[in-house]
């Protein structure tokens, strides 16, 4: 399979995955051919990118960190628990727990896969894929900084309920109308809510040189899982055009982040978030400093910018044959991805 963005479908290519609702059902199905129709719906939904199907990247296989079962499971019963609050109901936290319990299940098991965040977003499902990608990311991150699991579980139920306040009232002209604030205020009468993983609500918007919001706090005011949150936070916006309506590749967003250290972000925070994150995607097409073009088949773990690229080398004349080539950049060192073709 293949990863590209919408507007470079086709009419006639098909889908490789699913494609969910926010409650989970399935919009659109994996194999279907996409017509004109199909394609304007894709747009209409707000999907920015799609797996498809591809004869010459048949075996090609992205590693999951959390399996599409637990993430579409994750995704409805937040879906579920936001839609009751917003209807007047408190947040059920036995759901949002086991939600947790069943991420870090896997997550801890896949510690090591490079994470590939190329979920395929709608705009109902935004807010939720958004507050699924940042638990993952952050409870990663949390992995490689060694946090006990305590902390992961407190990390992981603040993170995936780091922006609760978007979908409570406001009260426009108050000090603490900031969403931050409404999170934490809500999440803190909570008991079976720690007071830390609240706090992540609260502080996931601040900035290691103080500029943050909603209180200006500089970075050893700020708990470290708030800012290994915000991390994650700011990445997943990036990638997903939240902040400038063009979603930046991977790389790019990693070198955004590594430009705001010790501005908005601890260094070695920023520093651990790298190594969970492939640069590059698997099924991603990319161009290298050789004037190749190919496609991303398989990630090195602990090499984010090294992984393994699919050539495929045509012949004069010849347009149906070509030579196939998978090149492993962490054998060739001189070689490098030049740029992103997606």
């Amino acid at each position: 399979m293949r990863y590209t963005l919408t507007e470079n479908v086709e009419q006639g290519d098909k889908l490789a995955k699913h494609i969910y609702a926010a409650d989970g059902r399935v919009l659109l199905n994996a194999g279907i051919p996409l017509t004109v129709g199909l394609i304007s719906r894709l747009h209409h939904m707000g999907v920015q990118a799609v797996y498809l199907e591809d004869e010459q990247l048949s075996d090609v296989a992205v590693e999951e960190v959390v399996t599409e079962k637990t993430r579409r499971a994750a995704t409805a019963a937040l879906s579920e628990s936001f839609q009751f609050i917003q209807n007047g109901g408190d947040l059920d936290v036995k759901k949002i727990k086991r939600t947790v319990s069943s991420l870090l299940e896997e997550i801890m098991a896949n510690k090591d896969i490079l994470l590939n965040l190329t979920d395929i977003r709608t705009e109902d499902n935004a807010l939720y894929s958004h507050s699924l990608n940042v638990c993952v990311m952050a409870v990663l991150t949390g992995t490689k900084m060694n946090l006990e699991r305590v902390k992961l579980e407190e990390l992981a139920v603040g993170a995936l309920l780091h922006d609760i306040g978007k979908i409570l009232p406001g009260r426009p002209g108050e000090e603490e109308d900031h969403h931050a604030w409404r999170g934490f205020n809500f999440l803190r009468r909570n008991k079976e809510i720690s007071t830390l993983s609240s706090h992540i609500a609260l502080a996931h918007h601040e900035n290691a040189d103080g500029s943050g919001e909603p209180r200006g706090l500089e970075e050893e005011d700020i708990h470290l899982l708030a800012r290994i949150t915000a991390v994650a936070d700011y990445y997943d916006n990036l990638v997903n055009g939240t902040y400038n309506n063009r979603p930046l590749q991977p790389f790019e967003a990693c070198e955004k982040l590594l430009g705001l250290t010790n501005h908005c972000f601890s260094h070695h925070v920023v520093w651990k978030f790298m190594r969970t994150i492939a640069f590059y995607p698997t099924g991603s097409q990319v161009k290298l400093t050789s004037g190749e073009g190919g496609v991303v088949v398989q990630q090195h773990r602990g090499l984010p910018q090294r992984p393994i690229v699919r050539t495929f080398k045509t012949f004069a004349g010849q347009a149906d044959d070509f030579e196939i080539t998978d090149l492993d950049l962490a054998q060739h060192t001189t070689l490098f991805i030049e740029n992103s073709l997606d």
